[in-house]
């Protein structure tokens, strides 16, 4: 199993960036799916953004568009999640999904049920 290791997560004000990092043990593939959910509290765990390393093809939930943007670094098996323009309401728990096969298109993309690798979660809190 591959084991995902997160960073980055915190403490900001609304408006404010921060980000997220996720390095994966193992991936020998030359391409596969990784990317972001979240959860806050009460609320269903949702998709946030995901990338196929292979083409680089990215999805990204509506509700990020604009504000968050997700990127690879291949050689270090490791994705990013650059945050900004940060509001309250995506204060959540972030969690890094992984899959050895390509990302399917939304809304495939954005169910959790897909993902096979998860990492143990990061907090991520924005203050108003």
């Amino acid at each position: 199993q591959v084991q995902l290791v997160e960073s980055g997560g915190g403490s900001v004000q609304a408006g404010g960036s921060l980000r997220l990092s996720c390095a994966a043990s193992k991936y020998t593939a030359s391409g596969h799916c990784m990317g972001w959910f979240r959860q806050a509290p009460g609320k269903e765990r949702e998709g946030v953004a995901v990338i196929y390393t292979g083409a680089g093809k990215i999805y990204y939930d509506d509700s990020v568009k604009g504000r968050f943007t997700i990127s690879q670094d291949n050689t270090k098996n490791t994705v990013y999640l650059q945050m900004n323009s940060l509001k309250p309401e995506d204060t959540a728990v972030y969690y890094c999904v992984a899959d050895a096969l390509p990302c399917p298109p939304p809304p495939l993309a954005f169910d959790r049920n897909w993902y096979r690798d998860w990492g143990q979660g990061t907090q991520v809190t924005v203050s108003s």
